[in-house]
């Protein structure tokens, strides 16, 4: 991958590299003190971050129509360096890049509580459900995450399309009964504390559950790939389980209203177990409004280290 151009922001000061097209066009420093990239892309690419121009970590891909970010990192950030390179290797995804010490996960949300990870060659989907157009640009998947047997969580006839054949199914027993013959073949029930490995990933089901959820029937899920703990939480409440979790790095967390948590309530449990990187999901309400993102940062707050990450899930 070819470095095309660089920026930083050095305590506010705009420092830019030799103009190199194509390219970042501008980085704004917001009020909040996240960072705003603009740029121009005549091909896919991705974006580097280092604070020293030394140690250089993956921050993001996407395709050259995507000509915006924000770097919501950056109000823990002093120094900050952003590298722009060319992407043309069509094996993997874009979206947002995490460094594991086995190779980089990369995460891609798709809509509502459905999105997709890969790692090196393994293809990770979470709650598929929806047009078989929505997962039809990726490769197939060796491991498919259900949580519970919603439909806006679950649809077998998704779960066909995108599984690769040699793809194993982890649900729990209401999910599995659903399935069919075929499929339950290649599924491994977890109940809430148990947990498998396949693929090289270890996978754990947590509790999920509140009034409109009954305890035992649905799982959350704490996915460990290359030392990095990725927490998918299902339909969950405010629960004690929740906010007794430990170490995670990447946290996807339910926020609606009336079936999962209120912004307060996500908020609060985000705060007690403290993940590293926080992407509220699940979060159009029952009347279609969504949920108040703004609301939530400020509740989360800053004095804990939690970047809150905005993903495209609608």
């Amino acid at each position: 991958m070819k470095t095309i151009f660089l920026f930083g922001l050095m305590a506010a000061t705009l420092v830019v590299s030799s103009a190199q097209q194509p390219g970042f066009t501008a980085l704004q420093l917001l009020t909040n003190r996240e960072v705003r990239l603009q740029l121009a892309s005549t091909s896919r690419y991705r974006i580097d971050f280092s604070t020293n121009l030394v140690e250089w970590g993956p921050l993001l891909s996407a395709e050259r129509t995507v000509s915006a970010h924000t770097n919501a990192g950056a109000i823990y950030q002093t120094n900050g360096f952003y590298a722009l390179r060319e992407y043309a290797d069509t094996n993997f995804i874009t979206g947002n890049h995490f460094a594991t010490d086995t190779g980089e996960v990369i995460v891609r949300p798709v809509n509502h509580a459905s999105f997709v990870m890969q790692w090196n060659e393994v293809m990770i989907y979470n709650d598929v459900v929806g047009a078989n157009s929505l997962y039809s640009g990726f490769k197939k998947g060796q491991v498919v995450l259900v949580s519970h047997t919603h439909q806006d969580h679950f649809n077998a006839t998704t779960i066909n399309f995108v599984r690769a054949t040699n793809g194993v199914i982890i649900a729990p027993q209401a999910v599995f009964s659903q399935l069919s013959t075929t499929l339950r073949a290649s599924t491994i029930v977890l109940t809430n504390g148990a947990s498998t490995n396949v693929f090289g990933i270890n996978v754990e089901a947590v509790p999920a559950y509140n009034g409109n959820h009954a305890r035992g029937t649905g799982n959350g899920y704490v996915v460990t790939i290359g030392g990095k703990r990725f927490y998918m939480a299902g339909d969950t409440g405010a629960i004690a389980e929740t906010r007794a979790l430990q170490n995670i790095d990447v946290a996807f967390l339910c926020m609606n209203v009336p079936f999962t948590m209120t912004v307060s309530e996500a908020a609060s449990v985000a705060r007690d177990f403290r993940p590293r990187v926080l992407y509220p999901y699940h979060y159009r309400n029952q009347d279609n409004s969504y949920a108040n993102l703004n609301e939530l940062k400020r509740l989360v707050g800053t004095d804990l280290g939690i970047e809150v990450r905005m993903g495209r899930w609608y």
